[in-house]
């Protein structure tokens, strides 16, 4: 190896003995060796749901693949230190070098010590300026809404010519809220200028799109202390799956109860299902050209508002609405609705009469054994791509060749009765 800036020389017994020199690294200066935490890790599909099924995708990540916002600031500082005393011990072996041999007589390579906590510091640095640069674009998106809204209300109030005191007062909400928006606006862009990113989206989503991921975040935009990002995909997000924690995605499905062909795909990094229905009926419109007459989904999606906007476009949904608790007796089948009844308790007692429990009961033959199909008979457990728009192009392909499968096997099953037919 020769050493950096000499000539071409070989290196001399003493010259390979030298640890090191403090003009060899200059301050701040990364270099192109990575840590074991950049090792090969490939997501793994797990937990397909229903209709609109989700898949995670990743396995349990090490301890060195993710690190909370905290500890980044922790790890900066004492790797800082322990880099700071390497290059203080290396300016006085430089001095006496130079005493003994002359200025600018020698030269050696960066020690494998030095090389991985400056590669590490960078890595950790840049992962916590990325992780500020999402949460500020998240509290700027967050704060344009709220403006909006409260610009909403008080042009309604002067409308509905409502006392001159409520129009004053709306329309001082309306204003402050403008302004946190625009300095949380400034702000998003300012700290994704300091992250080395480009200007972040902070238009709102399209009707169809699925939704962002909310990492953890104060009032004033920055990461919480307990805010994870993960160093080898992360676009990817902790979830949770059957008891356990793994790092992954959540990929969306939609079904049909005739030929288990799925109508509609989606992938995101937002752990709640109950984000995912809207953009999930739009997909269905887009990819069918008409929504369901009848819909069945599990407790994950349910709300007041996802059970609105299907009763709104016409759809008979039946969504369940969580487990009962140990030793609570179901709610009766039969006999009338207190009054005042809720949307839950309602759709609850849909699910618990005869024609709901059946329909309910045919998600078990709709969606599940497409959920088998894809992951035991073709054994995709695991994504092979990183990041959000990849793994989105590679579920698209796991359903597109699913149906391209269900098609020839629906072909083959008609060609007996075709031939019976021409003679």
């Amino acid at each position: 190896m020769q050493p950096t800036g000499q000539t071409d020389r070989p290196l001399t017994g003493r010259e390979r003995r030298t640890p090191m020199r403090s003009r060899d690294f200059p301050a701040g200066c990364p270099t192109a060796r990575t840590d074991r935490s950049c090792e090969r890790h490939h997501p793994k599909l797990e937990k397909v749901r229903h209709e609109q099924g989700q898949a995670r995708a990743g396995g349990v990540p090490k301890s060195s693949m993710a690190m909370s916002h905290q500890r980044m600031l922790r790890a900066e500082k004492e790797l800082e230190k322990e880099i700071n005393a390497l290059v203080r011990k290396a300016e006085i072996l430089d001095a006496q070098e130079d005493r003994r041999y002359g200025k600018d007589k020698r030269g050696s390579d960066l020690p494998d010590a030095l090389r991985h906590k400056q590669s590490r510091l960078a890595r950790i640095r840049q992962a916590r300026k990325e992780m500020e640069a999402e949460t500020a674009a998240a509290a700027a998106r967050q704060r344009w809404e709220e403006a909006e809204k409260a610009s909403a209300k008080a042009a309604a109030a002067r409308e509905a010519d409502a006392p001159a005191t409520e129009q004053a007062e709306l329309t001082r909400k309306a204003e402050a809220a403008a302004a946190k928006a625009k300095a949380a606006r400034e702000q998003a862009i300012e700290t994704a200028e300091n992250a080395g990113l480009e200007p972040p989206d902070l238009q709102p989503l399209a009707a169809d799109a699925m939704p962002r991921r909310g990492l953890a975040r104060k009032a004033d935009g920055t990461p919480t202390k307990k805010t994870q990002r993960n160093f080898t995909d992360p676009e990817s997000h902790l979830m949770q799956s059957g008891g356990s924690y793994l790092q992954g995605y959540n990929c969306q499905l939609a079904v049909d109860s005739d030929h288990q062909v799925i109508v509609a795909v989606g992938v995101s990094n937002q752990p709640p299902d109950v984000e995912h229905l809207t953009p999930m009926l739009g997909r269905i419109v887009d990819s069918a050209g008409a929504l369901p007459d009848v819909m069945t989904m599990d407790a994950g999606y349910w709300s007041e508002a996802n059970a609105k906007a299907c009763a709104d476009q016409g759809i008979d949904a039946y969504i369940a609405t969580g487990r009962l608790p140990h030793g609570k007796p179901p709610p009766p089948k039969r006999g009338p609705l207190p009054k005042d009844a809720d949307e839950k308790t309602r759709m609850a007692r849909k699910l618990r009469s005869k024609k709901g429990s059946k329909i309910y009961a045919q998600r078990k033959a709709i969606v599940e054994p497409v959920n088998g199909q894809i992951k035991e008979a073709r054994g995709l457990r695991r994504f092979l791509l990183r990041g959000l728009q990849k793994v989105d192009g590679e579920w698209h392909l796991i359903a597109a060749t699913h149906n391209l499968l269900k098609l020839f096997r629906y072909r083959r099953s008609q060609q007996p009765g075709l031939a019976a037919a021409t003679g």
